[in-house]
């Protein structure tokens, strides 16, 4: 069995950080899936179409090229984010990119993914699974201070109503819900900064290895 990580979680819940740490930390491939349907959602816009077409959506994911995406700055912006959760629940997007995913998961030795949907679709068989979360108000706080440092014009009473309807949509929607595996170890970050978590979550790991025999 490949040692997978699975990491799970709402948006800005600082889910990203601490998989990219522990991917370092076990010299393992890292995915940032979000950015595939940032790239998707972006991709539509590129091309004037309507994110409200999922036939368009899917059009895009199957063209998609998912090398050099995280070089892309566009695709950590306010607006990639918000493309991206409007067309990842369209069935033919999750679809297009399902295989891309899992190929990338199952590759030799290992690998670190983090998304919505690894430990329940892509990887369920993932040796070790987190789902990290934080409350919505410290998430739309992190968020705000991430895009306004950036140049964004957002107001914080707006970034949590995008939170808000980003997490209605993604737990909603019929094509792979985010939701937290069974066998998942939830990691709250509310209280803690980014060493703390990431030390929370590499205890978790460590113990998957032990009962995994890794």
């Amino acid at each position: 069995m490949d040692f997978v990580i699975a990491v799970d979680g709402p948006a800005a819940s600082g889910k990203g950080t601490v998989a990219a740490r522990l991917a370092r930390t076990y010299e393992l491939p890292f995915l940032d899936t979000g950015l595939l349907y940032r790239a998707v959602g972006m991709g539509v816009l590129d091309a004037h179409g309507d994110l409200d077409d999922p036939n368009a959506a899917e059009g895009v994911a199957r063209a998609l090229d998912a090398a050099g995406l995280s070089d892309d700055a566009r695709l950590t912006t306010g607006e990639a984010g918000e493309a991206a959760s409007r067309i990842a629940g369209y069935p033919g997007v999750r679809a297009a990119l399902l295989d891309l995913q899992q190929a990338f998961a199952h590759q030799p030795g290992g690998a670190v993914l983090d998304g919505r949907d690894i430990g329940t679709v892509i990887a369920p068989a993932a040796p070790a699974k987190l789902f990290v979360t934080a409350t919505p108000e410290t998430r739309a706080t992190r968020r705000w201070k991430q895009l306004t440092a950036k140049g964004d014009d957002i107001s914080y009473e707006a970034m949590l109503a995008d939170i808000l309807k980003r997490d209605e949509r993604d737990a909603g929607r019929g094509a792979a819900p985010m939701v937290q595996a069974d066998d998942a170890v939830l990691l709250d970050t509310t209280d803690m900064d980014i060493e703390a978590a990431f030390d929370a979550a590499r205890r978790i790991v460590e113990a998957a290895r032990v009962r995994h025999g890794f």
